[in-house]
């Protein structure tokens, strides 16, 4: 491995002969523009000159303009940096350099590729420059790297046009598929049939809130849905407990799974025959791909450090959060509602970073005590209300649960999707089973 003393004086990664056949291909074939902008942009261009260059021709494009040798000198002309780029002389050679334009994307290739090393050299210099400085915490710094990483790989994860052929083929394959599936989700079903009709299950780069009023059960139906996801469909799930213990949380799940009562775990008072089924459900868990943070009074770009990590080393298909409002603002000094609204735009921008849903729970003000929730109590911040693609509201009576029979009774409850940004909404009504703290589907269908 070279020494550092040895890499400050290497020349960064580039192409010069790569760069020049992009530009002369251009000029010989306007349209290969059209192939060469999926990889470039004009400061993938390491020589200055080319980089202008590059500008001059996209200015022309966006006017509709031809664009040749001619053109292309007036253009820059006009600019000023005709004499930058070193006159007509220079751009007169760049149509020499190349002899086709045929090969013009593997020339945009090599330049992008010199471009995301000079920018991972940069990173790696600024992270350098920032772990010296003493008043930098260095949290912050590894969140800021890692930022600074996905932004490349983003780059990196370009696209470009299709025939309607093309999108035909895969559509009339993704509806065969499902027609001898009976599969009728595109997204990540949540386990709740009823629920799952109205949405097509939770749908990548969404931004879920679940909210209700404390003790109703926003954080049983969050794990009811993490355990159904994981545990019987065996798709990676994140999730961070911000509230609760790991070990709290987990008590929770296996007596859901092992359908004894959470008293009964909690207290030590078991039968027999409780173990075989705590041991069957423990096997199940076991082999579930769940993952769980539990870091109290979490910084928001803790949180997102750990979602990217997930993300990229375990595929983490959703993320549930529990719950939006415990999570610290980077900003303590601002007002609430504008913390509150900075982690709401935050976890938004998430789910579309990583391509995921993400499912944050959230209290409801008191203004909705004893009726049902809407929008408008959603609480601390109205950016919540807009940020969400979808919100969905759990309800039920206060009071409903005296005089229930723990080991026979379930109760009933409002699953109220109040915001649904690509579907209908609705209230679909539930079980919740207080003995084993946790939701079933019920027959009704949505109202």
């Amino acid at each position: 491995m070279s020494s550092p003393a040895v890499l400050k004086d290497k020349i960064p990664p580039h192409s010069a002969d790569a760069e020049i056949a992009c530009l002369g291909a251009i000029l010989l074939d306007p349209e290969a523009l059209g192939r060469v902008l999926p990889y470039l942009r004009a400061d993938d261009f390491y020589k200055g000159a080319n980089s202008r260059i590059f500008r001059a021709i996209l200015e022309l494009s966006d006017r509709s303009e031809a664009i040749d040798l001619i053109t292309l000198t007036e253009a820059l002309r006009a600019a000023g940096d005709l004499d930058t780029v070193g006159g007509p002389g220079y751009v007169s050679t760049l149509t020499s350099a190349v002899p086709t334009s045929a090969n013009v994307e593997y020339y945009a290739r090599i330049v992008r590729e010199a471009s995301v090393r000079r920018r991972l050299l940069r990173i790696a210099a600024e992270i350098t420059a920032s772990a010296f400085e003493d008043g930098v915490e260095s949290r912050l710094i590894i969140e800021e790297a890692e930022r600074k990483i996905f932004e490349i790989t983003d780059r990196q994860q370009t696209g470009t046009f299709k025939r309607a052929r093309e999108i035909v083929e895969k559509t009339i394959e993704a509806i065969e598929k499902l027609y001898h599936t009976k599969d009728s989700y595109t997204g990540i079903p949540a386990g709740f049939p009823a629920l799952d009709n109205m949405t097509s299950g939770f749908q990548n780069s969404e931004f879920i809130i679940i909210g209700a009023r404390p003790s109703v059960g926003k954080t049983a139906l969050a794990l009811t849905m993490a355990s159904n996801i994981s545990v019987h469909q065996k798709i990676p799930v994140g999730f961070f407990t911000l509230e609760m213990s790991d070990m709290a949380l987990m008590q929770r799940l296996v007596a859901s799974e092992a359908r004894i009562g959470s008293q009964m775990i909690r207290t030590g008072m078991l039968r027999p025959s409780d173990f075989k089924n705590l041991t069957d459900a423990a096997g199940l868990i076991y082999e579930a791909p769940l993952y769980i943070v539990d870091t109290p009074n979490m910084r928001l770009l803790d949180l997102r450090a750990q979602a990217r990590r997930m993300k990229a080393q375990l595929d983490v298909r959703i993320i549930f959060i529990d719950y939006l409002t415990l999570i610290g603002s980077e900003n303590p000094d601002l007002p609430r509602h504008e913390q509150i609204a900075e982690i709401s735009r935050s976890l938004k921008a998430l789910a579309r970073e990583l391509d995921i849903p993400i499912v944050a729970l959230s209290q409801v003000s008191r203004d909705s005590e004893g009726k049902r929730p809407t929008l408008a109590n959603i609480r601390e911040s109205g950016s919540i209300e807009q940020d969400a693609d979808v919100v969905v509201f759990l309800h039920r009576e206060r009071g409903v649960e005296k005089g229930v029979e723990p080991e026979s009774n379930v109760i009933e409850t409002e699953l109220i999707v109040a915001k649904q940004r690509n579907g209908p909404v609705g209230t679909i009504k539930i079980a919740f089973l207080p003995q084993y703290t946790k939701f079933e589907s019920l027959t009704e269908e949505p109202v």
